[in-house]
């Protein structure tokens, strides 16, 4: 292989490896207008859009050892989206992207350390936002104990009723 493309092998391997999350994106029939507004999008998630070979692809993630990834079959033009952070919001940029452009469409993606399929990544973008998530989580981790201050306080009241019951008698009589 030549020097250039063991160079750019090595970049994509680079990319497969240390991003949180890749995507990989159908981008036939859109124009260089298109494609830049579509990469602005990705940018201001903080996701970079590389288009590649699918041939070099597959070669980085066999040298890589990637295994899964290697045996992904990716067909005509590909763009390879990768980033670090929320893998949600990108995945709403591409899917959002796809309504508007019917050429931009979700291929499939490798998320840790699992091969995504085209549904995987429409489901992911059908999260909500990631911090929309973790207020969920909190709230479910705080109900029990949430629960449990309530019922101790009920119990309380009711024992506070019955004494103030029983002083109210004691009062009249």
């Amino acid at each position: 292989m030549r020097s250039e493309k063991t160079h750019l092998v090595n970049y994509i391997g680079d990319l497969l490896k240390d991003s949180d999350y890749v995507y990989f994106v159908s981008y036939k029939g859109l124009d260089v207008k298109q494609f830049s507004d579509f990469r602005t999008q990705l940018a201001d998630k903080e996701a970079q859009c590389h288009v590649l070979k699918n041939r070099l692809i597959k070669k980085a993630a066999e040298l890589f050892e990637i295994e899964d990834l290697a045996s992904f079959e990716l067909k005509d033009t590909t763009a390879l989206i990768s980033g670090s952070g929320d893998p949600g919001a990108v995945a709403k940029v591409i899917k959002d992207f796809g309504k508007e452009n019917e050429a931009v469409a979700a291929k499939g993606g490798y998320f840790e350390g699992a091969v995504l399929s085209e549904q995987d990544v429409n489901e992911i973008a059908a999260l909500p936002a990631k911090e929309v998530l973790q207020a969920q989580l909190l709230g479910v981790l705080q109900a029990p104990s949430r629960d449990f201050v309530s019922v101790l306080n009920a119990k309380a009241a009711t024992i506070l009723n019955v004494l103030n019951a029983y002083k109210d008698k004691i009062e009249n009589n």
